[in-house]
């Protein structure tokens, strides 16, 4: 089996150990923490009961919502990825026993699913593809048996989803039924299986269910029994063809695992409409329709895109939205190995990702406003919990992300303390890579090599970096830019030291003066990560903080804030509003101001210390 038409190849995850002070911390706290909190909340709300009462293993009726078998199976894909790194006879255990309900609830026919074994007689199946969730929930099965498959050789859950996926493949294709998910997942999900498998007939189902997409007459419309019933099916991007879509639309979830999806039959075809269409789609949501912090979603009516500049700070921004994201421009990054696609992997991963649970790994938000008006903090669970095992399987796989390879060459597109182990042309190959990334621009990379090699290292060149410099064993890099990435071809020694240094002032960001919500305001944004105010550092309205614009922004490392974070404070200005107690209007006056000292933290860290007010956008004074 090629590699397709990927330039490059992602290093799988267990290549990666992390040991700095950034990542290693979180990565431990959803080993330990995340991932055993996630179990404890199945097992108590009935998810993991579902699959034993559909084996007749337990009585009772379906508890939770119709999608709720895909949480078990994001927590187990998770899980998988976390025992391939760190061995642990209890969670192997816990998986076992897991994918022991799973396995019960199977039909002989192959069909899995609970909440219609349990609630639906088997005519309704494939019925409403639209809105049940049949094929989505199949998709994150395929994806935890491939995982679970690699991390430990056993065949008991890919045997399952291998049934599963032969079921599915009996009923829809071409010269058999016409019919694509609502929520899609699958797609991207069978492209896995086939490389896991072999097996063909997976990768022309998946393309199947791409292809059929938005194509008349159209498979959700068909779908629709009463005549008053309305449907809007660009929420779930069937208004076009995939090829002719140019606007990203509708739930934003689905969007971000349609495209992976559409990227890697691309990769696997080289049908470059496919790629002419995604490269329309990244274009529409990066340049008007993405927020700041990478999070996607404006409304909460449907979860999804609404309009080019609609970017209300009230933001949806579902978490799972922007873990979709990082999955589709991981893709993209490794079909054409541009760096634009890296720059929003990480401004998503580390803001709007890492934004949705909090320092203790056990409290989450689903939504991800950039203004909290009313003090919402976190929770430890949903009755929809689609973030919390989302998150689970993204952080326990991060390493893939981390590092790629083209047949003769190492590209490094995330900065982290970490150790990274690759072969090049049949050698082993060492990067020790030291930094205090994203709190320090200084990266130190050490090469390991049994003996000299000639190859090129591409090292990352991130968008918001303008200053920055490359040396290597003391002495200033000859290097070629290209796309993003500094190339660094040359004969390497064992031993031999790279230093990469970028410039990490904080920076006033801007929007698009067609944004209204953020017209005459600033945000602050540091390295990859962007600021936000919190009444816990500000005692003031935080709508009211104007900050001049020859304010210097300075920047301090406080081991003692947030767990250890770089806090940028300020000197700004605050209105004076003494003299407005019992009136609501009056006629317009000068207003005085009063200098305040303001602090800003890093938004991935925002409401892990109680209730109050947050605000990344400021009032700006020019």
């Amino acid at each position: 089996m090629s590699d397709g038409f990927w330039k490059l190849k992602p290093l799988p995850h267990t290549a990666v150990t992390f040991d700095d002070v950034f990542w290693a911390p979180r990565l431990k706290t959803n080993r330990e923490a995340t991932i055993p909190h996630v179990l404890k909340m199945i097992r108590e709300s009935g998810r993991l009961d579902n699959f034993r009462k559909a084996a007749g293993k337990t009585q009772g009726e379906f508890r939770g919502l119709l999608f709720d078998d895909s949480d078990v199976y994001k927590w187990a894909e998770g899980a998988a990825y976390s025992l391939a790194t760190h061995p642990d006879p209890k969670l192997e255990a816990e998986l076992d026993e897991v994918i022991e309900a799973i396995a019960g609830a199977q039909q002989p026919d192959g069909y899995l699913n609970s909440y219609y074994t349990l609630r639906e007689p088997p005519s309704n199946r494939w019925t409403h593809l639209r809105g049940m969730h049949e094929l989505y929930c199949a998709g994150h099965l395929f994806e935890a048996a491939v995982a679970h498959f690699r991390a430990t050789g056993k065949r008991n859950l890919l045997d399952v989803a291998c049934r599963f996926a032969d079921c599915i493949d009996a009923i829809f294709g071409p010269g058999k039924r016409r019919g694509a998910p609502g929520h899609e997942e699958i797609e991207l999900a069978l492209v896995k299986l086939y490389h896991a498998t072999g097996e063909a007939r997976y990768l022309r189902l998946a393309q199947f269910f791409i292809d059929i997409r938005g194509t008349e007459p159209n498979v959700f419309l068909a779908e629709i029994t009463n005549p008053d019933e309305k449907f809007d099916v660009s929420v779930v991007q069937a208004h076009k063809p995939v090829r002719q879509q140019a606007e990203v639309a509708g739930h934003s979830v689905r969007a971000m695992y349609l495209y992976s999806g559409m990227a890697d039959i691309y990769a696997e075809t080289g049908d470059t409409s496919l790629l002419d269409a995604l490269e329309k789609l990244w274009t529409n949501m990066t340049a008007k329709r993405m927020y700041v912090t990478g999070g996607l979603g404006s409304t909460a009516r449907y979860e999804g895109f609404t309009s080019d500049y609609d970017l209300p700070n009230e933001a949806y921004a579902e978490t799972c939205a922007a873990i979709g994201s990082v999955l589709w421009n991981h893709r993209m990054l490794g079909l054409t190995a541009q760096s634009r696609f890296a720059d929003v992997l990480e401004t998503a991963l580390y803001n709007n990702v890492l934004s949705g649970v909090g320092l203790d790994g056990t409290s989450f938000f689903y939504e991800n406003p950039l203004r909290r008006r009313d003090g919402k903090q976190r929770v430890p669970w949903y009755t929809c919990a689609c973030c919390p095992s989302n998150l689970v399987r993204l952080l326990a796989s991060l390493g893939s992300y981390v590092c790629s390879q083209s047949p003769s060459n190492l590209w490094l597109h995330l900065y982290a303390g970490c150790t990274i182990k690759a072969t090049l042309n049949g050698a082993p190959v060492v990067l020790a890579v030291k930094t205090d990334y994203p709190w320090d621009g200084n990266v130190e990379i050490k090469m390991g090599l049994q003996s000299a090699a000639e190859f090129a290292l591409h090292l990352r060149l991130p968008g918001w970096s303008t200053r920055r410099s490359i040396a290597v064993n003391g002495a200033p890099a000859e290097f070629a830019e290209q796309d993003g990435y500094a190339c660094i071809n040359r004969q390497w020694a064992d031993g031999d030291a790279i230093a990469l240094s970028f410039e990490m002032e904080p920076l006033r960001i801007e929007a698009n003066p067609h944004i209204e919500a953020d017209f005459g305001k600033v945000a602050i944004r540091r390295g990859p990560l962007v600021y936000c105010l919190e009444q816990a550092d500000n005692p003031h309205d935080l709508f009211t903080i104007t900050l001049p614009v020859n304010s210097e922004l300075k920047h301090t490392f406080k081991k003692d804030v947030l767990g250890g974070v770089v806090l940028i404070e300020a000197l700004a200005e605050v209105p004076d509003y003494s003299d407005w107690e019992g009136r609501l209007y009056r006629a317009a006056t000068e207003r005085g101001a009063r200098p305040a000292k303001i602090a800003a933290v890093p938004y991935c860290c925002w409401a892990n210390r109680g209730p109050g007010e947050m605000l990344v956008w400021i009032n700006d004074s020019e």
